[in-house]
């Protein structure tokens, strides 16, 4: 069972005081978190890797934490952004590989569940902000050629990307 918001606070409020008890205990209670948090959100060979990402990351600012603030949007916020630094990774090295034609099965594996994943995020989105998304953030066209491909304006294709990606942001974190 995952503590909730003010038992979190309590461990993580004497975790920073030097209970190596209590921070044992947070760490344990902020994995089970985060195994469900991710469990969604990417392939489950990439899971016990990100992880542990994130748990570092939360071990590393733990100091920056404020005990007059809630704790699990501090934790969730941390999370996301290993989560989004996570998917830029997997997105770059399935580019990378689809120039190697050696490439292992698992790796393509993961690149599969990785662009079903953010699939499952776009159908959230108008077509043409998923359009203007994928083209420049993923496929890596400039807005020059976006704007060229899909036939809106330059100054569209920007808007399109800030709003769908502020809609994807927002339905991940609505999502915790």
């Amino acid at each position: 069972m995952i503590a909730d918001e003010a038992t979190m606070a309590q461990m993580m409020a004497a975790s920073q005081k030097g209970d190596r008890d209590m921070y044992r205990a947070l760490l344990t209670e902020i994995q089970l978190w985060l195994e469900r948090y991710f469990r969604r959100r990417v392939a489950p060979a990439q899971l016990d890797d990100l992880v542990q990402e994130v748990m570092m990351a939360v071990h590393s600012k733990r100091a920056t934490w404020d005990p007059a603030r809630a704790f699990y949007p501090w934790l969730a916020a941390i999370a996301r952004y290993r989560w989004i630094d996570h998917l830029r990774k997997v997105y770059r090295s399935a580019e990378d590989e689809l120039g190697d034609h050696d490439a292992a099965e698992d790796s393509e594996e993961e690149a599969v569940m990785a662009r079903m994943s953010l699939e499952r995020l776009f159908v959230h989105l108008p077509e043409k902000q998923a359009e203007a998304i994928e083209l420049v953030k993923i496929e890596g066209l400039t807005i020059s050629e976006a704007s060229a491909k899909t036939g809106q304006s330059e100054s569209l294709v920007k808007v399109n990307i800030h709003r769908g990606l502020k809609k994807l942001s927002a339905l991940v974190e609505k999502a915790e």
